[in-house]
């Protein structure tokens, strides 16, 4: 049985291929050895995509595999998670590729943006401060508008932000808000200042040291009944890390409006700036605008009529 015994070898050789792909990357390697391993043709694949109701042409999938264009649009990255079932492949095993694909790339132009894994890290880390508070993510408040300003300041370093929200209960008993900041990479939490500016005070304090995250207690002078909104305002003074080249804001259920405006020192002025969005911490960066600096005010904003599940915010560039 020699045909059957070389047939063996190969799928045996095409699957250490696949493993050794899917461990290693990067995400087109990975892609092309789990569509061989198959033994699918890429007309085969778009047809399973279709059943998925993705719609991705045949070049467009070429073009993945041979790693000449990356998946980026919200469509795409719809492709590559039903990809991961068609061929049937560990859950994010592929969009992680993908997400380590981007910052490779990213690294090359833009030093320093968040990575993923550090996303990740900040975002257990967050569980575990808030669990330490007594505190659910949402803590039984819905934003209506959140408005946000940071300012960047002359050593180039994130000076500290104001946040301004518009909530509403969906519970009775509502008495109090978690802030959360996360500065950037080598900061020094235990040095940043939580100011409570209107209708609030600030309570517990709880931070990390490794990751860069802060959780401040915001104590409301009034309890709220389901259905009561609430207008509150606290900024968080930090300047503790080296240069500043973005600021992300990310989003857990569907929520209201969320407007970014980030200002700079005069005398350390942006090149470029842009708006990026991302569906996940995992998911390539998408949805790139770039934004003008205004001369008068030095700022650049972002104005999201409602949010979804997901990351935005502003990157600069400043040469």
């Amino acid at each position: 049985m020699p045909h059957a015994t070389q047939h063996a070898d190969v799928a045996a050789v095409a699957s250490a291929e696949l493993d050794t792909a899917l461990r290693g990357g990067p995400f087109h390697v990975a892609l092309r050895a789990a569509i061989a391993a198959r033994g699918l043709p890429l007309q085969r694949v778009q047809h399973h995509l279709s059943r998925y109701g993705v719609k991705v042409g045949v070049t467009s999938l070429s073009y993945w595999q041979q790693g000449a264009r990356r998946p980026q649009r919200p469509e795409s990255l719809r492709a590559v998670r039903a990809l991961e079932e068609i061929l049937q492949l560990p859950e994010e095993s592929l969009i992680r590729l993908l997400a380590e694909t981007e910052e490779q790339h990213t690294a090359g132009q833009r030093p320093a943006v968040r990575s993923y894994r550090s996303l990740v890290e900040a975002s257990g880390v967050l569980e575990r401060l808030l669990a330490e508070l007594d505190s659910p993510r949402d803590g039984g408040l819905h934003t209506l508008g959140h408005h946000e300003r940071v300012r960047i300041g002359s050593r180039r370093e994130l000076l500290g932000r104001e946040s301004h929200h518009i909530v509403r209960a969906h519970k009775d008993g509502v008495d109090r808000f978690m802030a959360v900041h996360h500065g950037d990479p080598g900061c020094a939490p235990e040095r940043m200042q939580v100011h409570a500016l209107e209708n609030c005070r600030t309570g517990r304090v709880r931070l990390h040291h490794e990751t860069g995250v802060l959780v401040a207690e915001l104590l409301f002078d009034t309890r709220l009944r389901a259905g009561d909104t609430f207008l509150f305002r606290y900024g968080v003074e930090d300047g503790t890390a080296g240069v500043s080249r973005e600021y992300v804001r990310g989003f857990g259920p569907s929520g209201g409006q969320y407007a970014l405006q980030v200002r700079f020192d005069e005398n350390a002025l942006p090149v470029r700036c842009h708006r990026f969005a991302q569906h996940s911490a995992a998911a390539p960066r998408s949805g790139r605008q770039e934004l003008a600096l205004t001369g008068l005010h030095r700022s650049v904003h972002i104005v999201e009529p409602r949010v979804r599940t997901g990351i935005v915010g502003i990157g600069w560039d400043w040469e």
